[in-house]
């Protein structure tokens, strides 16, 4: 369902296809581990091949945004369909959340330096 990316200070993760209350432990469990394990401290979750998001998995985001937050740590989002992102912008957590268009986008605004990205 998901894939993790990890370099020396960031972990991307890319969820796919249906995040719902059917999976979410899953999904939740995953954010959760990669958010207090290690001394990565920027975490991206790449929403490309997300086809469905429903209000369990809109929560498991806001919960690891919030733990991020109380943490110290980034936590951004990218590429959210357009089917999936106006969910976020009927919750107004677009507001809230770090959302960025695309994957370069979220990398320039890190200003990746190349040990970041290996």
């Amino acid at each position: 369902m998901r894939s993790t990316v990890k370099s020396s200070k960031i972990i991307t993760i890319e969820p796919a296809g249906y995040i719902t209350a059917a999976n979410i432990s899953e999904f939740q469990e995953e954010l959760t581990l990669s958010l207090t394990s290690g001394d990565h401290s920027v975490f991206l979750i790449d929403m490309t091949k997300v086809e469905f998001l429903d209000s369990a998995g809109l929560m498991a985001l806001a919960s690891a945004f919030r733990l991020a937050e109380k943490l110290g740590k980034r936590f951004s989002l990218c590429s959210i369909p357009p089917s999936v992102k106006i969910i976020f912008e009927l919750t107004q957590l677009d507001r809230v959340l770090d959302i960025y268009e695309s994957r370069e986008a979220f990398e320039a605004s890190v200003h990746l330096t190349p040990e970041m990205a290996a």
